[in-house]
């Protein structure tokens, strides 16, 4: 064996999943992911994922998620900010607003919610604020009731 060091080929990304919650389970809370996420099971809390998400097609989730590039095809009742791209695939119903840079929607998909696409760098910055000033006042409220 020599000595050398093992290195990926440029341009190939990790696609590893950090996180993952298979069909059939049940998370009550707030998860944060520092990576990929994948969910296929039922979640009821936030999400704040470092990385990608994925919500699978059977996936039932009652959260807020946020992400860099997030694919939905289950079940969102909840907003969405994805910090890259959203692609919204014909299996999915998102009940909530959505704030992205770049989104793709699928013929036959459900959006019940503002969609806004901001690719001005000032104006995510203002828009990614007023997000989560308002996720605030929300658990504020929540926590004084």
């Amino acid at each position: 064996m020599s000595g050398r060091k093992k290195t990926r080929p440029r341009g190939r990304m990790e696609y590893a999943i950090n996180t993952i919650v298979g069909p059939g389970s049940f998370i009550q809370g707030d998860i944060e992911s520092g990576g990929f996420t994948r969910i296929d099971g039922s979640v009821r809390g936030n999400l704040h994922a470092g990385g990608r998400v994925v919500v699978g097609e059977k996936a039932r989730m009652y959260s807020s998620i946020t992400g860099t590039s997030i694919t939905i095809g289950g079940v969102v009742d909840g907003n969405i900010l994805a910090s890259e791209r959203l692609i919204v695939l014909a299996s999915a119903l998102i009940i909530g607003d959505i704030i992205t840079r770049r989104i793709e929607a699928q013929d036959g998909c459900l959006i019940h919610g503002k969609v806004r696409v901001i690719r001005s760098e000032e104006n995510w910055e203002q828009a990614v604020s007023e997000y989560r000033d308002k996720r605030q006042t929300r658990t504020e409220d929540l926590w004084l009731t």
